[in-house]
């Protein structure tokens, strides 16, 4: 398998600067340089109008936030490329749905969305405005990412109403001209036409020179009358390695993300079947450990982890919340609630999932910096990243993270809860945090472990609890090189040491001094 190596950038195009190209140009400033192996670039660098980049219209380069010249850039840095891929759906404004919506039935992307009414034909009965309700028995095997069936009703040529799968975001607006419709709408992975898309868009990432391509929302591709949405059997894995066929013809490597309780063990399977996974677990599991002082959870997780040989990217923060449901297993429930009074304690707000009646069925995740979900305390922010270079797997670092950004409320409240974590950093925000101690703290943790021989494939990890924490250590294959991180969670204080070559033991800097 394909390997990930080094550690990982993760920010969108505007997020620094206002451009792609004031990114690379940050990446290659002296107190960043030699920090970041990989950037996880977020899909607004595409044409896209909804949910910040993942409602994509097309997957051309967006002209008005990056250009080629910077994709070019990257790679004569050599920072390697890591794109998003969003299997599940297109936007309303895509050329193939503006068709649809254009030609009708006359449309020779027909069946390139789904029609909800088509889809249940046989399955239960139409209401008063015509659209299909499928019986309890089928409705209730769905999950939901919003409250209310997932449809977004649309006019056609015809003076019909159709009813379109819309398992995420939507949005009517009013204009001056009639009704403008937003909405991020389902693929019908029956498709010929979506499959071809599919391989387009793969080429089209190998031409931007990625070497990574996260699939986002696969688990919702796969859909089946009488079965549910997410992730079923065997048709979901049939989907997934028909996708890793394409990418392997085009060396590319594919990182299925999906939010699913440890319990639910979805992890362990697409480990078993050799994909890299995303450590959505980690990020809820560190904050617990700083707060509570209880390595135990986090230990587990760690054996977990090499036990079974897994693959992982872990994070702290992300352009999502940090994730709660993914801990069911790990945590007891009681410990999750505390770990959610405790976030939202400090501003955090409570993401839910619904069901079909439009009543929470499950908390989902916490939308929150993760400095600030750490109270904005320097020492546990900076312990919780020091525990996330050590841990097994590819680090990635969310950009709002390496400058310790707050909170953003104003963001929350006009654009909904997941803007409190996505607040652009102008040039001159950036100028004053860069020498932060929390930053220059972080970047010289940052460069040694993209730098030093003991991480990366093949090294040995062992995890052990101390009285008043836990040790890391990470040894190269050979035993050449070593790197140590003794983690008090008494004092949440840390420290650094390693050795290569001649068998001196040198440290980081601890911390605190």
């Amino acid at each position: 398998m394909k390997s990930i190596e080094g550690v990982m950038f993760n920010a969108y195009p505007d997020s620094l600067g206002g451009r792609l190209g004031d990114i690379v140009a940050l990446l290659d400033r002296e107190e960043m340089r030699g920090a970041f192996s990989l950037f996880y670039i977020l899909p607004t660098m595409f044409q896209s109008d909804l949910d910040r980049g993942f409602s994509v219209i097309s997957y051309d380069i967006n002209p008005e936030l990056a250009k080629a010249e910077d994709l070019a850039s990257l790679r004569g840095m050599n920072i390697g490329l890591f794109l998003d891929f969003v299997l599940n759906h297109l936007s309303v404004g895509s050329p193939q749905f503006q068709d649809l919506l254009a030609r009708g039935d006359e449309s020779e992307y027909r069946d390139f969305f789904i029609d909800w009414n088509e889809f249940w034909e046989g399955r239960g009965e139409k209401n008063e405005e015509g659209l299909l309700i499928p019986r309890d028995e089928d409705l209730n095997k769905l999950f939901m990412r919003k409250p209310g069936l997932p449809v977004l009703k649309l006019p056609f040529p015809d003076g019909s109403s159709r009813w379109y799968w819309n398992t995420f975001y939507q949005s009517v607006e009013e204009g001056a001209k009639g009704p403008r419709y937003l909405g991020q709408m389902d693929l019908n992975g029956e498709s010929p036409r979506v499959w071809d898309f599919y391989a387009e868009t793969l080429d089209k990432f190998k031409a931007y020179g990625a070497d990574i391509v996260r699939l986002d929302a696969f688990a919702y591709l796969h859909k089946e009358p009488g079965m549910s949405n997410f992730f079923n059997e065997p048709g979901t894995w049939q989907y997934l390695d028909r996708l890793r066929q394409m990418a392997r013809d085009r060396d590319l490597l594919l990182l299925p993300e999906i939010h699913a309780a440890h319990s639910d063990g979805i992890h362990r399977e697409l480990a078993k079947r050799e994909y890299p996974i995303y450590d959505f677990f980690f990020p809820a599991l560190a904050i617990h450990s700083i707060e509570t002082g209880d390595a135990g959870p986090l230990l587990r997780w760690i054996g977990e982890i090499l036990d079974e040989g897994y693959q992982c990217v872990n994070m702290l923060g992300c352009h999502d919340g940090i994730p709660v449901l993914d801990v069911k297993g790990l945590l007891e429930d009681t410990q999750i609630d505390e770990l959610i009074d405790t976030i939202t304690s400090r501003g955090g707000r409570l993401k839910d999932l619904y069901g079909p009646d439009g009543k929470k069925i499950a908390y989902y995740q916490v939308n929150a910096t993760f400095y600030s979900a750490f109270g904005e305390d320097d020492r546990k922010f900076l312990l919780a990243r020091a525990l996330q270079l050590f841990m097994p797997g590819v680090p990635l670092v969310w950009y709002l993270d390496l400058f310790a950004g707050s909170n953003d409320y104003a963001a929350a409240d006009s654009g909904g809860h997941k803007e409190i974590n996505r607040t652009n950093l102008e040039a001159s925000v950036i100028e004053e945090r860069i020498g932060l101690p929390v930053v220059v703290r972080q970047l010289e943790m940052i460069k040694f472990r993209n730098r030093f021989p003991a991480f990366g494939t093949g090294a040995r990890i062992e995890a052990r609890p101390t009285g008043n924490g836990l040790e890391i250590t990470q040894s190269s294959a050979d035993g050449a090189s070593e790197a140590r991180l003794e983690a008090d969670l008494t004092n949440s204080s840390y420290r650094i040491t390693y050795r290569s070559g001649d068998n001196k033991w040198s440290s980081l800097q601890a911390f605190p001094d």
